[in-house]
Formats: structure tokens, C-alpha cells, sequence
């Protein structure tokens, strides 16, 4: 005879699988050369905002990032970084805008991968913030799968951005490989049809020639 769930555990489990996300965006696009993107996002006043990029592909996998605030004043601004993070509180209420830059590269574009988060991760249990009284077993153990949860997002998608980037180096690679053979397979064809025609001028027969002398 089996045994009726728990209303409790019940209640937990449906906590966990309606948890909500925070708002924000994360999108992978390409930012040509000497070109810069920018994306905008209205923010409420003491509000939590995150952001994480990273260079896939291009040149040296660097770019130029920063962040300004409605008011025009630059909260964040970074040269050159193959990846970086950065956390802020907002102070005014309106559009923020952060914008992507590779106008310091004359030939070569990116692929740019960024996560936007805006606003604090809510509790996964109700009052969980106010509350004084330990937490009991279950709800221990949804917290602590609620954390695994989370690391696992976040390997998958350091391992996912490592193996395009892998990808794009090995694509790279072998496209440069496939020159480079064809290069030395024309060059080699080159050097043999020399090499034939100078053997070749080495066995001909040269005819003396006679210059008629008039009187």
C-alpha cells in the first residue's frame, strides 16, 4: 500500500517548480569591425542589476564595454576584456544603457555573449527572509537543491560558451591548415614543371648555326 504525499512537501515542490526568474536578457550576437551595439533597459530606483559578457569569437577575444545610467554618467566602463562581471544598485529611475565596442578593430569582427539580470532573486520559500524559527528538514533540502540548481545553470553555460569557442578555434585552424595545403600543393607543381623543364634544356640537342658570309 503506498503512502499519500505530504501537503507540506507537496506545497514545497510546487514553490520550486513555480519559482520565478529575474528579468534581464541573455543573447549571444556579432559585433562587426570598427562597430559598436548598445541595448537599453528601463530600471526602477534601488533596483539590482548584473552583467556578465564574454567574447567568443574574433581577434584577440577582447572587447570594450561600458554602462551609463539615465542620467549620461559611466558606471562602469572596461577596455579590452575578454570577460568580466559587473554588479550595481541602481540610484535613478530610468534607461540604462550598456554598449559593446570593437571600433579599435579595423578587420576583424566578434561574437559577443552577455547576461543582463535585472532585479534580487526572490525567495524560493514564502517569508523565508523574515523568518526566525529554524528551517525545517525539507525545507533545508529544497534550499540546498534550489543552490545546486543554480551552480548547474551556470556550469552549463560556462561549458557551452567554452565549446563555441573551441569550435571557432578549431574551425579556424583547419580552414587555415586547408590554405596552407593548397599553397604548398601549387608551389610543389610549380617547382616539379621547373625542375622538368631544366632537366629537359640539359638533354636537347643544340644545332650549331652556320652564318652565310657574302663576299
Amino acid at each position: 500500500m503506498g503512502c499519500a504525499p505530504r501537503p507540506a512537501a507537496a506545497l514545497l515542490l510546487l514553490l520550486l517548480l513555480r519559482a520565478e526568474r529575474l528579468r534581464g536578457a541573455e543573447l549571444t550576437f556579432e559585433l562587426p569591425d570598427s562597430a559598436r551595439q548598445c541595448f537599453h533597459e528601463e530600471v526602477e530606483q534601488g533596483v539590482r542589476l548584473s552583467l556578465d559578457y564574454q567574447v567568443i569569437t574574433g581577434g584577440h577575444y577582447d572587447v570594450d564595454c561600458y554602462v551609463e545610467d539615465p542620467l549620461g554618467n559611466v558606471i562602469y566602463r572596461e577596455t579590452k576584456k575578454q570577460y568580466d562581471s559587473f554588479t550595481y544598485r541602481t540610484e535613478v529611475k530610468g534607461v540604462y544603457q550598456f554598449c559593446f565596442s570593437n571600433e579599435f578593430s579595423t578587420f576583424s569582427h566578434k561574437t559577443v555573449y552577455f547576461d543582463f539580470q535585472v532585479g534580487d532573486e526572490p525567495p524560493i520559500l514564502p517569508d523565508m527572509g523574515n523568518k526566525v524559527t529554524a528551517l525545517t528538514q525539507m525545507e533545508s533540502a529544497c534550499v540546498t537543491i534550489h543552490e545546486a540548481l543554480k551552480t548547474v545553470i551556470d556550469s552549463q553555460t560556462h561549458y557551452r560558451l567554452r565549446e563555441a569557442q573551441d569550435r571557432a578555434r578549431a574551425e579556424d585552424l583547419n580552414s587555415r591548415v586547408s590554405y596552407w595545403s593548397i599553397g604548398e600543393t601549387v608551389a610543389l607543381f610549380v617547382v616539379s614543371f621547373s625542375q622538368v623543364l631544366l632537366l629537359k634544356s640539359f638533354f636537347t640537342e643544340k644545332r650549331p648555326t652556320h652564318r652565310a658570309l657574302h663576299s
